[in-house]
């Protein structure tokens, strides 16, 4: 077993917190996550109050262990933030961008702040809100990131922000990557596109799919999928995604889409609704190469951690 500062910040039996990915994060799988001993956070997104209530409501019914949720920083609205208080996780998680306005409605729940961060400023600014652990954030990572790779954010962050725990994200998909997140001095990790290909993920079954045939060379980061679905992300956050016809269309040609939105969004609305993800977006982050198969969330949790045991147990033996 592997105890750290965040297995005992919430009494889990193991250091993993699923991704608060939006669409795919949903109650069943947060659930799944945490009765495995892991921290299940729900995907909140851009705060969709009817998705919330049966999502947060499932999460509370499905299991009696710590779970979370988790909200895009820059797109919170404070009767959302207020909603998802209301179902009383034991976690909260903010990413891209200032969490201090948010803070102290979240610790006055009595909810634990977890603040996702992709540098050292906004680890700082984390910290300064009273963050009670900070998640370092690769651009490795599907979905939205920065630009600073895992590997050497995860110990900047550690060293910034110490004694407060951090956990490591990004490019992380097996026991080996927790393995090494640990050595980096984090204290456990954040993980997202291996849940997204767990039967549990609400993402849709072609998505999963095509996370399990794609290599980690076929990601890409781009704004293009924002841009055509609307939503106004700060540009320091592109989306890592699986490359597609989409995406090798109208990438570097962001001004074009733009001209084009009318006729452009119709389209991609209807490829999202119909899974033709040869149009629609799938985020998945790099590790995609060490996803073979949709596994239950369960039994990925108990997989990786016991690969982490080993790898760990081992190189100890490395040292003469």
């Amino acid at each position: 077993m592997i105890v750290t500062a965040l297995t005992e910040m919430f009494g889990l039996t193991h250091p993993i917190v699923l991704g608060p990915m939006g669409g795919v994060s949903g109650g069943r799988l947060a659930a799944a996550v945490s009765n495995a001993g892991g921290l299940g956070l729900v995907g909140g997104g851009y705060g969709d109050p009817a998705w919330l209530r049966t999502e947060l409501s499932r999460v509370s019914e499905d299991t009696p262990r710590p779970w979370g949720v988790g909200l895009i920083t820059w797109s919170v609205d404070r009767s959302v933030l207020e909603l998802a208080l209301s179902y009383r996780p034991a976690a909260f998680l903010l990413s891209f961008g200032d969490p201090r306005p948010y803070a102290s409605a979240i610790k006055s729940a009595g909810c634990k702040l977890i603040c996702q961060v992709q540098d050292i400023d906004q680890a700082l600014v984390a910290r300064e809100a009273g963050a009670d652990i900070i998640v370092a954030e690769g651009t490795e990572a599907g979905g939205h990131a920065g630009a600073r790779a895992t590997l050497p954010l995860v110990p900047a962050v550690a060293d910034a922000v110490a004694p407060l725990p951090v956990v490591a994200a990004g490019g992380i998909a097996d026991g080996r990557g927790l393995a090494a997140a640990l050595m980096l001095g984090a204290h456990g990790v954040l993980m997202g596109t291996r849940f997204y290909a767990s039967a549990e993920a609400l993402g849709h079954e072609r998505a999963k799919e095509r996370i399990i045939a794609a290599k980690g060379g076929e990601t890409a980061q781009t704004r293009v999928f924002d841009i055509v679905r609307g939503y106004a992300w700060p540009k320091v956050f592109p989306g890592r995604a699986l490359r597609n016809r989409f995406l090798e269309r109208w990438n570097g040609r962001e001004s074009e889409l733009n001209a084009a939105l009318d006729s452009e969004r119709s389209a991609y609305q209807r490829a999202a609704k119909e899974g033709d993800f040869d149009t629609a977006v799938v985020w998945a982050g790099e590790a995609v190469d060490l996803i073979q198969r949709i596994d239950s969330a369960g039994a990925l949790v108990a997989r990786i951690c016991e690969e982490a045991e080993g790898i760990l147990r081992a190189g100890a033996r490395l040292v003469r």
